[in-house]
């Protein structure tokens, strides 16, 4: 299966995805001693990185006694060393202890909890032992079918805030996972029901859903979570919000009270201390967040009249060295009438945001993903977890309202050590909240000048179609 039929498969509306491969191949190269040598990589990404994620104590993957299908299956991904947040959470998370684990965005933090739960999979046992969840409102429908609620016993279980991130991850574990025999199930909110049934009659080792979809089948006996000891929280500090405590604390108080709880977050609330003290024991806790912006990206604001903002963003598309640029609005009805702008200025432009249909999100993230498009609009949908490590530049067409969302719309450029730079248009009513935003996170933002240096975000003689697939860590 080429990756952009993984993809097409990983974007249906609920999907169950088989990882069986050819066993005479895996098994052939697990027996040869120079197996690395055999294995089908990537083109080598030469991109210079920041210390986000080479300041590391020089471990590699092979030092955590991982299976060696696993391993292929890291490495073919194109994943060449652990980061700092998966040297720092992979040896813990294996030995099934909890973790609560705070760091910038895109740093590789989806490969740090995705490597230890396929580790820990068994593939001969005929269960469901991950699940990721994605906080959407769920959609109850008639059940006209049942299952046998023992034959799937869910043993692990991972949040995200989004349908698409919920998709990204999937493909992951897809890819990390081929050569274990692994099936990943995903599901949300506002899917069919009737499939997510048909889908548990199946053996499936991973599920990706949302906290309210995952409950409605849980107290529906359709699935069980009385056997699942692993949850992970990714994007915690969403997860934690007020919509979703009380989906968290029915689904955690349903498990196994010897469950692994792992969150993984760049920010984390208030909450999180009275979410730790009812569900989690002796977390080991993990720090990377010296600063909170990564240090791959330039951040400019230019002062604009509403009016001007059009011309401003044409000037800046002609000037630029654009890979792949995301350009945020604060509003569905104002994404959409931008893309349209962008689109007869005679720029390739796409929009997503939260009340297109599902099939079409799905389209765009997937043609966005795979450079079809090179600019998108988006309202802060696209602000969470997405890694798509072709975008140079972030705009905030819109200045967001708080300063978690500004860091996570930045944090849309620069993914994994790479370069970026985010422009801001400022209007005069936009002052002060942007000298909030520095004052929250520490950061300066500065007066965009005539001419931005390519260096700051711009890999030396490389475009968008030399750019290696998408190695999401």
């Amino acid at each position: 299966m080429t990756n952009s039929e993984e993809l097409t498969v990983a974007t249906t509306s609920t999907a169950i995805i088989d990882t069986n491969v050819s066993m005479s191949n895996a098994k052939s190269i697990l027996d040869d001693p120079s197996w690395k040598e055999k294995l089908k990589l990537p083109p080598k990404d030469n991109r210079p990185k920041t210390a986000d994620v080479t300041a590391t104590k020089g471990h590699n993957f092979e030092d955590y006694c991982l299976k060696r299908e696993l391993l292929m299956g890291i490495y073919e991904k194109g994943w060449e060393k652990p980061s700092p947040v998966q040297e720092q959470s992979i040896p813990i998370a294996l030995t099934g202890r909890d973790v609560l684990a705070r760091a910038k965005n895109g740093t590789g933090k989806t490969g740090a909890y995705t490597i230890p739960i396929v580790e820990r999979i068994d593939p001969n046992k005929n269960a469901i032992q991950a699940i990721i969840l994605v906080p959407t409102r769920a959609y109850t429908i008639p059940i006209v079918e049942r299952i046998d609620p023992n034959k799937n016993a869910i043993q692990a279980i991972i949040l995200v805030p989004t349908r698409e991130l919920a998709l990204q991850t999937s493909a992951i574990c897809m890819e990390l996972s081929k050569h274990i025999h692994l099936r990943v199930m995903v599901t949300t909110g506002g899917t069919s029901l009737r499939e997510d049934i048909s889908r548990l009659q199946e053996v499936v080792h991973i599920v990706i859903a949302t906290p309210g979809r995952l409950l409605d089948l849980v107290n529906k006996n359709l699935a069980k979570v009385d056997a699942c000891r692993v949850i992970v929280l990714d994007e915690a500090d969403k997860l934690l919000s007020q919509d979703y405590n009380h989906l968290l604390d029915e689904l955690l108080y349903a498990m196994p009270n010897d469950r692994q709880v792992m969150l993984f977050s760049a920010t984390f609330p208030l909450t999180v201390d009275d979410f730790i003290r009812k569900h989690m024991k002796q977390a080991y806790e993990i720090n990377l967040m010296d600063e909170l912006t990564l240090k791959g990206i330039t951040q400019y604001y230019a002062f604009v009249q509403e009016r001007q903002k059009i011309h401003c963003l044409n000037t800046l598309f002609s000037k630029l060295q654009i890979n792949q640029s995301i350009i945020f609005c604060n509003s569905t009805q104002r994404v959409e009438l931008l893309a349209k702008k962008i689109t007869e200025l005679g720029y390739n432009c796409y929009y997503i945001h939260s009340k297109m249909r599902q099939e079409h999100r799905n389209r765009v993230f997937h043609d966005f993903r795979t450079g079809l498009c090179r600019n998108l609009v988006c309202s802060d949908l696209f602000t969470r977890g997405i890694d798509i490590q072709a975008v140079n530049v972030v705009i905030n067409f819109d200045f967001p309202r708080y300063s978690e969302t500004y860091l996570h719309r930045i944090g849309r450029s620069g993914r994994f050590g790479h370069l970026g730079i985010a422009i801001s248009l400022i209007t005069y009513e936009d002052r002060f909240a942007v000298h909030k935003v520095e004052q929250e996170l520490g950061t300066e933002i500065l007066p965009i000048p005539r001419h931005i240096e390519e260096d700051l975000y711009v890999a030396k003689g490389l475009s968008i179609e030399q750019l290696p697939e998408e190695q999401h860590q």
